[in-house]
C-alpha cells in the first residue's frame, strides 16, 4: 500500500461519517427541545457532512464512483460549510433579518450548484477510486461549477470561525465559563481544518482532504461536548462561582474593622 492509498483509504471518511452522525443527533435532539434557529442550520449543515463522508466511504470501498452518487456529494460536501456558518451567524446575531437573508443566499447558490454539477460533463479519468477526488471530477479550478463552492467555503469559515473568536473572547472573561472558552477553541481549529483541507483539495492537493475531515470532525465533537451541551456542566459552573465569589465576600467582611456602636 502506497502513501496515497493509505491517506486516500475508505476508512478516513467512515470514521468522519460516524462521528459526524453521532454529531448530528446530538443537535438535532437539542432543536427538538428548544426549537432554536442555530441548531436547525447546524442539524442540516452536519448531515450534510456525514452524509457526504458516508458516500465517500462506501465509494471508496466499493472500488467505484457512481456519477450520480458524486454529483449530489460533491455538492452537500461543498455547502455544508455554509451552513454551519449560517448557525453560528443566528447564534451570535441580536436580530435574525441578517441570518435570513444569508439562508436565502445559501439557497440560491444551492440551486445554481445544483444545476450546474448536473449539467457538467464529468473528468472520467479524476473520478478513480484510490485517490481522493474532492471536486477535481468538475473540472479545472476555478471553472463553473466548480466555482461555486466558494461561496459557501468563504462565508461559511468567516461565520463559523468568527463566531468561535467571538465566544472565546466573551467566556475568556468568566471564570466560570473557562471550560466554554476552550471548547470554542476547540471548534475554532475544527473549522480552520475544514477549510485548510477543502482549500488543498480545490488546489488539487486532495490527499490530505479525508483524515482532514476526520480530524475535524474529532475536534468539532469534542468541542460541541466540553461546551456543555450540556446545562448541567453550565449550571454548575455558575452555582461554583457564586460560591467562590460568597466565600470571597464573606473573607473580606471577616478581615473588615468592627463598626463602633453609635453612642
Amino acid at each position: 500500500m502506497t502513501a496515497v492509498e493509505f491517506w486516500s483509504g475508505w476508512w478516513w471518511p467512515a470514521l468522519t461519517a460516524i462521528l459526524g452522525l453521532v454529531f448530528t443527533w446530538l443537535v438535532f435532539s437539542q432543536w427538538l427541545t428548544r426549537r432554536k434557529p442555530h441548531q436547525a442550520a447546524w442539524s442540516v449543515g452536519l448531515l450534510m457532512y456525514a452524509v457526504a463522508a458516508l458516500m465517500e466511504a462506501v465509494s471508496e470501498y466499493r472500488g467505484v464512483w457512481d456519477p450520480t452518487v458524486y454529483r449530489i456529494y460533491i455538492v452537500l460536501a461543498a455547502s455544508m460549510v455554509g451552513f454551519l456558518g449560517l448557525g453560528s451567524f443566528y447564534l451570535i446575531a441580536k436580530k435574525k433579518t441578517g441570518p435570513h437573508i444569508y439562508l436565502g443566499m445559501l439557497l440560491g447558490w444551492e440551486i445554481v450548484f445544483l444545476w450546474g454539477v448536473f449539467n457538467t460533463e464529468l473528468r472520467w479519468d479524476k473520478l478513480v477510486p484510490g485517490i481522493t477526488v474532492g471536486g477535481q471530477a468538475l473540472g479545472a479550478a476555478g471553472s463553473f461549477p466548480r466555482v461555486m463552492s466558494l461561496p459557501f467555503n468563504i462565508s461559511g469559515t468567516i461565520f463559523l470561525l468568527g463566531g468561535a473568536l467571538i465566544s472565546i473572547y466573551r467566556f475568556a472573561r468568566k471564570r466560570e465559563f473557562a471550560y466554554r472558552m476552550w471548547a470554542n477553541v476547540l471548534i475554532a481549529l475544527g473549522t480552520i481544518c475544514i477549510a485548510a483541507a477543502g482549500g488543498m483539495a480545490r488546489a488539487g492537493f486532495s490527499v490530505g482532504l479525508y483524515p482532514g475531515e476526520m480530524v475535524a470532525s474529532a475536534l468539532l465533537l469534542a468541542g460541541f461536548l466540553m461546551a456543555g451541551t450540556l446545562d448541567k456542566g453550565a449550571k454548575e459552573s455558575i452555582a461554583h462561582g457564586k460560591e467562590r465569589r460568597a466565600a470571597e465576600k464573606a473573607q473580606l467582611d471577616q478581615a473588615a474593622p468592627p463598626v463602633p456602636p453609635e453612642v
